[in-house]
């Protein structure tokens, strides 16, 4: 017989890998996570600047484990998105040019219970949130820790510590991002490129409430967005090449904060940052598989994309909801769920959205970063086509909201 450390060995204890172990350990099975950074500093304001939207139907997945009262008084209702395009930087005072969308929550509410198009968290929210929920759940952390190595043969993943230990599951997960040591010990390729842009991350307080309005500027050098968050704060996302980033980032507080208004204009008032700014670059990163022997991949182990439309941690968190109910409902059937032939289920159930997303927004950022004339107008009569078209206005608002397609329970708000 063999013996076992845990039923599933999770490299990575971010968001996507932490809520798949929390989700394992409410239906009955032994998850450990790992991961090279202890809680306590994942949720230190200077670890991650990043806040995220997270669709409707992610949300019902952290409500069905159990996350809301936590989590609820910290989110901020996306209850509009604006994106226009533009030619130039400058003011956004004037409002929308020509060609604009605008999606609107109250548009879909028949269609999803009455919630917003999505919600704004800071990313060291959801991260505490998660950490209490696993410590609760009394699910094994071992942090800090790395992963050194891993082997698979035909019954078990073999999990090698940096520190010498080893560990054993019949399933390892690589949850632990971009440069996933699983990944690479299981024989999966990574794909991808470089934007040459990096995101400029900060949190401002504003003078005039931003009334639950996502705002989504374009323009040739990267898209610039100003996302709502509790207390009258917004998340901005300001994308520029990568030496116009490291100088906003090196500038001191005073000009930083003259060219940010500049930006913003005056339709919020003035913008007073609040904290740290940080800086991220932007590239495209696909495995070409989402499984091997005794192996499964997710978040950014198996897909990074750009931040343009705000659905890498989505596509992430669909993932886990899809994962963790495969390996669920194999085990009460009493079937080995770390072998080929269940991790296929998953691998079928996320591999077209995983790849048709991912295109999509690589697609729309050679779209939109750019100023060719034939594009701009384009991408403008596409724009405001889609803005007139009542259908197709609700069906982007949909799937923005992880609401399309064969869900998984958790996405349905119902417990695995």
């Amino acid at each position: 017989m063999d013996t076992f450390d845990a039923d599933v060995i999770i490299a990575g204890a971010g968001m996507a890998g932490a809520t798949l172990g929390l989700a394992l350990a409410k239906a009955g099975l032994k998850p450990v996570l790992i991961d090279p950074v202890v809680f306590s500093a994942q949720v230190a304001p200077t670890f991650d600047g990043r806040s995220s939207a997270i669709a409707y139907a992610a949300f019902r997945q952290w409500r069905a484990l159990g996350l809301a009262p936590a989590l609820e008084p910290l989110a901020e209702r996306i209850e509009h998105i604006l994106v226009t395009d533009g030619r130039a930087p400058g003011p956004l005072t004037n409002g929308p040019g020509p060609f604009f969308l605008r999606f609107d929550a109250a548009e879909i509410a028949d269609r999803c219970e009455g919630e917003p198009l999505g919600y704004m968290l800071e990313n060291r929210h959801t991260r505490a949130a998660l950490a209490e929920a696993l410590q609760a759940q009394g699910v094994e952390v071992l942090a800090p820790a790395r992963v050194a190595r891993a082997e698979f043969d035909a019954r078990a993943a073999t999990v090698t510590l940096a520190d010498g230990r080893s560990l054993r599951a019949p399933l390892a997960v690589g949850a632990e991002g971009r440069g996933s040591v699983i990944r690479e010990a299981a024989g999966i390729e990574a794909l991808g490129w470089e934007y040459r842009q990096t995101a400029v991350v900060a949190t401002v307080k504003l003078e005039r409430p931003h009334r639950g309005v996502a705002h989504e500027f374009f323009l040739p050098s990267g898209p610039f967005a100003i996302l709502p968050l509790t207390d009258q704060r917004a998340s901005l996302v300001w994308t520029e090449s990568e030496a116009r980033a490291a100088a906003l980032k090196a500038a001191r507080p005073e000009v930083f904060h003259a060219h940010l208004q500049r930006r913003i204009g005056e339709h919020l008032g003035e913008a007073r940052v609040e904290g740290a700014v940080f800086t991220y670059r932007l590239a495209l990163q696909l495995a070409s598989r989402l499984t091997a022997p005794r192996v499964a991949l997710l978040g950014d182990a198996a897909h990074g994309v750009h931040p343009i439309a705000g659905q890498g941690l989505n596509l992430g968190l669909k993932g886990a909801a899809a994962l963790a109910e495969t390996i669920v409902d194999a085990a009460r059937l009493g079937e080995d769920f770390g072998s080929e032939a269940v991790l296929a289920r998953y691998a079928g159930w996320r591999r077209f959205d995983t790849i048709m997303l991912s295109a999509g927004m690589d697609a729309f950022v050679r779209l939109f970063s750019n100023d060719n004339p034939l594009l701009r107008l384009g991408r403008g009569i596409g724009m405001a086509a889609v803005n007139r078209i009542g259908p197709a206005r609700r069906f982007f608002m949909q799937e923005a909201g992880g609401a399309v397609g064969d869900l998984p329970r958790l996405l349905q708000g119902q417990a695995l």
